[in-house]
């Protein structure tokens, strides 16, 4: 029986303007810049939309490849050396000492973050240039990780917290360009998906409906936020942004990363292809991705996929999280999630909702 909804999703907003004379003008001119405070409906926290920073958003044109762009051979991951550089599976979970689905290979993580850390290489494209990747390469990555995933969980049911990230460059903290994503397995959950779990559950248990399920309801009926569709996935601009340009796809009504199709990843696949090509139109060349999952029975956390753009690699380059973000612990961003979804809708089908 559905419990009646004693919880309601709040997306709340707070205008407020910093008044100051403006340099230059004779005898001081009096301006007003505005900011935007939202609060985030799933976590509560904050973010700063500091519109008059958008001017510093520099260049929209792509910077040059990093120097590495063009070392194959000294690339671990490239081949023929990633035979002989990348450690080989356990036993336990395989009887090949890494995974291959179409290009795509897998092997542990030479420097694991958890019990069960691993590396999925995308293809044998050492250096690919943002808004070129190919979608089925991506999803053959993907469904490497998801084999790796059922390898663990039948070796150690327990370890039901699982996740797939990707740093792509070094500006957003990847150690190689090769493109690759990293697939996590543990019994201990990081920050985010220890919150996300009790989050989620105790919004089912109030509202007797599923957290990210209503979250898509409402930006379904705003409609300014939302983006596109790829298959069940359903894009959108983050309403609270912790990110620059942050975007994510939520799959309502799947709480099980090892359950979805293979189709549904060859769809997720193709959303991420769409974001790069979006990150790509604005000058921008790295950017972070993550999902998170908790394989219990009676998990209600359903499935979010998001992406955040990052400061492009360069000899010296000045990484947008600031002394704002790392020591109050609230991320100041500089456009409206708004005009984010605008810019990124033609990345999409029309016919796309």
């Amino acid at each position: 029986m559905v419990k009646e909804n004693r919880e309601e999703l709040e997306f709340r907003r707070v205008e407020v303007a910093a008044r100051i004379v403006e340099p230059g003008e004779p005898g001081g001119r009096e301006t007003s810049k505005p900011v935007e405070i939202r609060y985030d409906p799933v976590s509560g926290r904050s973010c700063r939309i500091t519109f008059a920073r958008a001017a510093t958003e520099g260049e929209k044109t792509l910077p040059p490849p990093p120097p590495t762009a063009a070392e194959r051979a000294s690339c671990p991951f490239c081949r023929p050396q990633v035979e002989r550089l990348t450690p080989t599976l356990s036993p336990q979970l395989s009887d090949q000492p890494r995974l291959k689905r179409g290009e795509s290979l897998l092997f542990p993580n030479l420097f694991p973050y958890g019990r069960y850390s691993a590396v999925s290489v995308v293809d044998d494209n050492h250096f690919v240039e943002i808004g070129t990747a190919d979608a089925a390469a991506y999803a053959d990555c993907l469904l490497n990780c998801v084999d790796y995933l059922h390898r663990v969980m039948a070796a150690d049911p327990e370890a039901v917290y699982l996740a797939i990230t990707q740093n792509h460059l070094p500006a957003a903290g990847g150690s190689l360009v090769h493109p690759h994503l990293q697939v996590h397995a543990d019994r201990i959950p990081a920050n985010l998906p220890r919150f996300l779990e009790t989050r989620a559950n105790a919004y089912h248990a109030a509202a007797g409906s599923y957290l990210f399920s209503d979250y898509l309801a409402h930006e379904k009926q705003e409609q300014s936020r939302l983006i596109g569709a790829s298959g069940e996935w359903h894009w959108l601009a983050a309403f609270a942004p912790e990110g620059f340009f942050e975007l994510w796809a939520i799959r309502p009504g799947s709480c099980s990363l090892l359950e979805l199709s293979d189709g549904e990843f060859s769809a997720l696949a193709d959303g991420i292809t769409r974001v790069q090509k979006f990150y790509r139109s604005l000058g921008h060349n790295a950017y972070n991705l993550g999902m998170v999952a908790c394989e219990k029975p009676d998990s209600r956390l359903e499935l979010r996929l998001r992406m955040v753009v990052r400061s492009d690699y360069a000899e010296w380059t000045r990484n947008d999280i600031t002394g704002f973000e790392t020591m109050l612990g609230e991320m100041a961003t500089f456009s409206a999630p708004e005009e984010t979804a605008a810019r990124a809708r033609k990345f999409w089908p029309a016919s796309g909702s």
